[in-house]
């Protein structure tokens, strides 16, 4: 788990810059957000054909495999944009986030199904926990190193300088435990394994509000993170103003770590809390004034540490008594669902030529209606899935009995 964390923290690197910089690159051409919802819903669903390409891979290969395709996809994105420019721009957009995307979806799909396949029930909520602290440091340090490397040495530099962090992630991945997914135990269950089935990720008690959550889930993430970076955006572009932006930002979620560790609270209150935050940022802006834009994502980002440690911790748990197969099918049918709501979140976002009016307002409603039921999905997920775990008790001898 400490070696997928490390690894978690050298793909961030080149997360956190994509993430602020390639979006902001974008933008700063004609400033529209058709083209920056263009990329991202590209990126998407490369992501998720990538991460089902894994979870097929790890099948036969260990996590090695995929993170090193990952490590080559993203040196392959920033040799791109050190050399590619064409005149059809929307052509340039889609190309750049086909390997972008991949990226994603590869090393995604090999720590999730990593922590799932090799972490316990109690380790989730500290691993996640852990996962946000450290994109928040990293959060702090990325944007102004690449902020000064963009200064000193324009974007071409700045590239040159993530092409270095991807051949240490190359080194990193080869260097990763041999994880890959654990082999039936039985003869019954071959014929099924490395088919990840629809029935098989949702076919037990509780998946049901599970899958309403995820479809809730990817309208909500999707905007938190597209007009995060969009309201910054609308207040400056100057890159040292955006990472000091964002060192404010991650001054939130820290003081979110800090709080959640000094209070003994239920899961499922933390949850309510992280929904109220977001949607109480979302509705600030409406307002759209520059102040109001920050105190926006000072609020979501604070939210989001709450949502994310426990939303994730929640859908790891349910699927601890899975087999490995399972367990996979769910992950992999779990990123797809989220690709999918993401694009039509995304879809909406393109006919948007300015961060107000109707349209925006409709689509800032959307999303709160979407982010206040996770809890309540969320809930009704566990609660059946514990009712059925009540019902039996197996004993030692291997028969089931009514508990």
């Amino acid at each position: 788990m400490r070696k997928l964390l490390l690894m978690n923290a050298v793909t961030s690197v080149v997360t956190i810059y994509i993430g602020i910089f390639v979006n902001l690159y974008i933008w700063q051409a004609h400033g529209r957000i058709a083209e920056v919802s263009l990329y991202n819903m590209t990126m998407f669903i490369a992501w998720g054909f990538a991460f089902a390409a894994a979870a097929k891979l790890l099948t036969r290969f260990s996590i090695r495999l995929p993170l090193g395709v990952s490590a080559l996809c993203g040196g392959a994105a920033f040799a791109y944009l050190m050399t590619v420019h064409l005149d059809n721009r929307t052509l340039w957009i889609i190309l750049l986030g086909i390997p972008v995307g991949a990226m994603f979806g590869l090393s995604s799909a090999a720590q999730n199904l990593g922590v799932a396949s090799q972490g316990k029930s109690s380790e989730f909520a500290p691993y996640f926990a852990a996962v946000g602290v450290l994109m928040q440091m990293l959060s702090m340090a990325v944007p102004f190193v690449s902020a000064k490397a963009i200064d000193l040495y324009g974007y071409g530099g700045s590239f040159g300088l993530m092409l270095l962090f991807l051949v240490l992630m190359l080194i990193f991945a080869l260097r990763m435990p041999r994880i890959a997914l654990p082999k039936p135990a039985n003869d019954a269950e071959p014929a099924g394994f490395g088919k990840f089935g629809f029935r098989d990720a949702f076919g037990q008690p509780g998946a049901g509000w599970i899958f309403g959550s995820l479809l809730a889930a990817g309208v909500f993430l999707q905007f938190q993170n597209l007009f995060t970076l969009l309201f910054t955006f609308s207040v400056t572009q100057n890159k040292m103003l955006i990472a000091l932006l964002n060192v404010l930002y991650t001054l939130s979620s820290l003081l979110g770590l800090l709080l959640y560790r000094k209070i003994r609270m239920n899961e499922n209150r933390w949850l309510w809390i992280g929904t109220t935050l977001l949607a109480v940022g979302f509705l600030a802006a409406l307002l759209h004034v520059p102040a109001a834009l920050i105190v926006s994502n000072f609020l979501t980002t604070f939210g989001m540490f709450y949502f994310q440690t426990v939303w994730n911790a929640q859908q790891f748990r349910f699927i601890q008594r899975y087999g490995g197969n399972r367990q996979t099918s769910f992950l992999v049918w779990r990123e797809c669902i989220l690709v999918a709501t993401r694009c039509v979140l995304l879809a909406l976002t393109m006919s948007l030529s300015e961060l107000r009016g109707a349209l925006f307002a409709t689509i800032v409603a959307i999303t709160i209606a979407c982010m206040l039921a996770i809890p309540l999905l969320q809930n009704r997920a566990l609660r059946a899935s514990a009712a059925r775990s009540a019902c039996f008790v197996v004993s030692e001898t291997g028969e089931v009995a009514r508990k």
